[in-house]
This record gives C-alpha cells, structure tokens and sequence, in this order.
C-alpha cells in the first residue's frame, strides 16, 4: 500500500489545495492531510477547524484522512510509514524553499521521498494568505475555497 503525507498549514484550505491532493490521491493508495502545529504562522483558524473544514470536502476523496503533527514532518512521515511528501508548488517562488526543505528532509531521512505537484495553472496564484486578506477586506472568495470555507472566513472576520 503506497501511503503519502500531504503537510501544511492549511490555514484555510483552498481550491489549489484540493486540486493538489486530487492529484495525489491518483499516485498513492492513501494520502494523510497533516495539520502542522509547530509553525511560525499564527493560524486565523484553530487545528480542529481547520481539520474540519477540510474533511468536509473530502467525500469524493475516500483514501484522504486528516490529521494534526508536531516536530519534524520527516519524523511524522517515517512514523506513518509514507514514502513520499507531497509538496504544491505555485510559481516558480515557491521552487528554492521546498526544494531546500526537500534536500534537508532526505539528509535526515532519506527513506522518504519528496514529490513536487504543481495545481491546475486556475489555482497557481492563490495562497491561503491572499484569501484570508481579501476576505478580511469584505472581497468575494468563492473562486478561492470551497463554501464552507467562505463562510468560515465570512465568520471570523465579521467578529
């Protein structure tokens, strides 16, 4: 059984999220959401929300679970029995950073391989931190996150 672990803050999930584990569930058996909760981000949403939010839009997704990890995602991934990461990749910005975090990651371990997908071009400029500042602003975010997800968002910042 071939197992992956798509990591992140997911902090809210977007549509290029979805798409890139879409791509993962069609490579690997099973794929593992992990919520990382050692982060230098301050999250808008709560793990358990975030987790929420997520598994809500995973129907068509049967071999996705969800799940929170602290400490070093190689860690996680050797303690999980995956074979590979998943990593989105957005624009060509995003290539320096994972490919080094990609690099240490098999200096540490290197029994797990690091796997880069790219989402449907739609989704290439969109980032979590986008939506949360266009939904903070009153913006429409439906092209961005699924429904629950917009009126989580619509939620947070009319408080």
């Amino acid at each position: 059984m071939r197992h992956c672990i798509y990591p992140g803050t997911f902090d809210p999930i977007t549509y290029g999220h979805l798409d890139v584990l879409a791509r993962a569930t069609k490579l690997f058996d099973t794929v593992t959401v992990a919520i990382a909760l050692d982060t230098t981000k301050a999250p808008l949403f709560s793990a358990d929300e975030r987790a929420a939010m997520i598994g809500a839009n995973l129907k068509k997704l049967p071999s996705v679970r969800v799940v929170t990890f602290s400490g070093l995602l190689v860690n996680f991934a050797t303690q999980q029995k995956a074979a590979a990461i998943i990593r989105g990749l957005r624009a060509f910005s995003d290539f320096e950073f994972e490919f080094n975090m990609a690099l240490m990651n098999r200096h540490l371990d290197d029994r797990v391989e690091t796997i880069f997908l790219m989402p449907n071009e739609q989704f290439s400029y969109t980032s979590s931190t986008l939506v949360k500042q266009i939904a903070k602003l009153g913006g429409d975010v439906r092209k961005f996150v699924p429904a629950n997800v917009a009126a989580a968002l619509r939620k947070k910042f009319k408080a």
